[in-house]
């Protein structure tokens, strides 16, 4: 950089510092340090704990700098684990070698994320409310300060691009385009049924407040996120949830039966309104086939407990089984779901006692932004294809009946076969569900995120330079431009990330099942993967080819919501 050039960047800098009223609106501290304002036109970086010193925490320390010249990129590290699948093979034989592996990976996993909870969206400092108050999401990164010139802090306009329009230009389905990795809808409904049992926003409090104060993996969306809900759903014998035998197998409890609260249209017939531990699982088959199953598991469950222990109560039974129902559920999450999702040629494992001698303080709180990134509805295809019959939305969205009428392992048989959306690079939301989209850029708007390029800082990721890069190729980067107020279109979830934009399948169950699905259906065990399994195996594959179906915009579930959660 010439000198010229050099006193020019100082020079805008010093505008724009001086117009922000606030230093720290052009983020100057580098590597997690802490900016403080010092008056209008001075700031001081917090270093502490970060290994960096110096103005602006760019300067390392020695081991710092030892431990930086050694260590590979995070897209080394992944390249690494994505290849060479003859080494991994025999690294996952060697117990030991996969154990010390697994443990790193839960370690440094877990360093990356701050414990105790220090930001959430209403503080742009720690405070002990961001730590104490549960009602939060916290915040990986701390809001842009309300007294910043531009929403990302000094770059890009005053007012960004209006979020339907982005939504519509950007993220919207032209055309099918099915997941190159053959990503099944068993896929895409697992981790709709998991995730919202954390993922619960308050709607009365707004988007940066949740509903779901466990923070974790506690089968609320199982046993209801209340004491009052789990009694309702409970049969309060041998430890067993409320039920009903339909065509000679077992279902949820209608609502008439157990008075719980659930979100049903008021043309949905009392029979088919069935109550499960999360309101809104009535909205897709996919979620009620989720939420039977796991009904059907806890119950088998505690008929094994009571023949192993006939002398438990009730109580013992049922907290026994939730107990081991969630060690079922991380189980599946962490050697399936998360095996599926980072293309891993090791085999992950779970396995509590890795960390039992390891100095391992977390507390568990679920982020907002890990929120906004989950929205991953272009998994869903055009249609539904469950045996021989096709669903359109306006036919699959609040009717039960497909789940009795089809039986749930026809079901997880069809939903395994039928391949999922591309999730990275855009354009691929149905028309839909494109109002869960827009909505979720106005909350994220509302709650002030900083930058892509800032949270891929924070976690060690190269900046993108460009929109080519960005985006993955050219045909965007005109659209981009014509839209952009911000350097590089900023809170806008482009949902092209390395940490999961190259989906390669992984296995929930292959042949002979060997997961809660297996246990709970009648009759042979179906296929159940959460990759599409070869056309030899299963028979024909279904690919959603057609274009959106444009008759069905008008289809928007969130109408008999009022305005609560758009999450699903």
């Amino acid at each position: 950089m010439s000198t010229f050039t050099f006193a020019v960047s100082l020079l805008a800098l010093s505008f724009l510092l001086c117009e922000a009223g606030n230093p720290c609106c052009s983020e100057p501290c580098q590597n997690r340090g802490v900016c403080t304002p010092i008056g209008k036109d001075s700031y001081e970086c917090d270093c502490t704990l970060t290994g960096y010193a110096g103005p602006n925490c760019t300067t390392p320390e020695f081991l710092t700098w030892v431990k930086v010249s050694l260590k590979p990129s995070p897209n080394t590290v992944h390249y690494l684990l994505t290849h060479f699948k003859g080494f991994w093979n025999i690294v996952n034989n060697i117990s030991f070698l996969r154990d010390a592996i697994m443990r790193y990976v839960l370690t440094s996993r877990s360093h990356l994320i701050e414990s105790p909870p220090t930001f959430n969206a209403d503080y742009d400092y720690k405070s002990w409310e961001a730590y104490s108050n549960l009602s939060y999401y916290t915040r990986t990164l701390p809001p842009v300060s309300k007294d910043c010139p531009t929403p990302m802090g000094v770059a890009g306009k005053k007012e960004l691009p209006d979020s339907k329009v982005l939504a519509e230009k950007v993220l919207m389905r032209r055309q099918f385009i099915p997941d190159p990795q053959r990503t099944s809808l068993m896929f895409a409904f697992f981790a709709q049924h998991f995730t919202h049992q954390f993922f619960k926003t308050d709607s009365k409090k707004g988007p940066a407040f949740t509903a779901a104060q466990g923070h974790g993996v506690d089968l609320g969306h199982i046993y209801g996120g209340d004491l009052e809900r789990q009694h309702k759903l409970r049969l309060f014998k041998d430890g067993k949830l409320q039920h009903q035998v339909i065509n000679g197998e077992v279902y949820p409890p209608t609502v008439k039966d157990v008075g719980v609260e659930m979100q049903y249209p008021p043309h949905i017939p009392e029979s088919e309104r069935f109550a499960v531990g999360h309101e809104a699982f009535g909205l897709v088959p996919g979620l009620m086939m989720y939420a039977t199953i796991w009904l059907r598991e806890h119950n088998r469950v505690c008929d094994v407990l009571k023949e192993v222990h006939p002398d438990w109560d009730d109580e013992r039974l049922f907290q026994t089984s939730r107990l081991i129902l969630i060690g079922e559920t991380i189980k599946i999450v962490i050697e399936d779901y998360v095996q599926h999702l980072s293309g891993y040629h090791f085999k992950l494992k779970f396995d509590p006692e890795l960390l039992f001698k390891e100095r391992f303080q977390y507390q568990n709180r679920i982020a907002s932004e890990f929120n906004t990134l989950y929205h991953w509805h272009p998994l869903m295809p055009d249609s539904f294809h469950i045996e021989e019959k096709e669903y359109s939305y306006k036919e699959f969205v609040f009717n039960n009946s497909v789940v009795t009428r089809h039986g749930i392992s026809h079901l997880v048989e069809s939903f395994t076969k039928q391949l999922a959306g591309r999730v990275a690079g855009g354009r691929n939301v149905p028309k839909s569900l494109l109002y869960v989209s827009i909505k979720s850029i106005e909350n994220s708007r509302q709650m002030r995120y900083q930058s892509l390029n800032a949270y891929r800082k924070r976690f060690s990721m190269k900046p993108y330079s460009s929109f080519e890069e960005m985006t993955g190729g050219t045909e965007t980067k005109p659209l981009f431009k014509s839209l952009r107020k911000t350097p590089l279109c900023n809170r806008l979830l482009i949902n092209k990330n390395r940490l999961w934009g190259s989906v390669i399948p992984g296995s929930f169950g292959p042949p002979p099942c060997r997961n809660s699905s297996a246990n709970n259906v009648r009759g042979p065990c179906p296929v159940v993967s959460f990759h599409v399994p070869d056309v030899k195996e299963t028979g024909p594959v279904i690919i959603n080819s057609s274009t959106s179906h444009e008759g069905e915009s008008n289809v928007n579930p969130t109408v008999i919501f009022k305005e609560r959660t758009t999450e699903l």
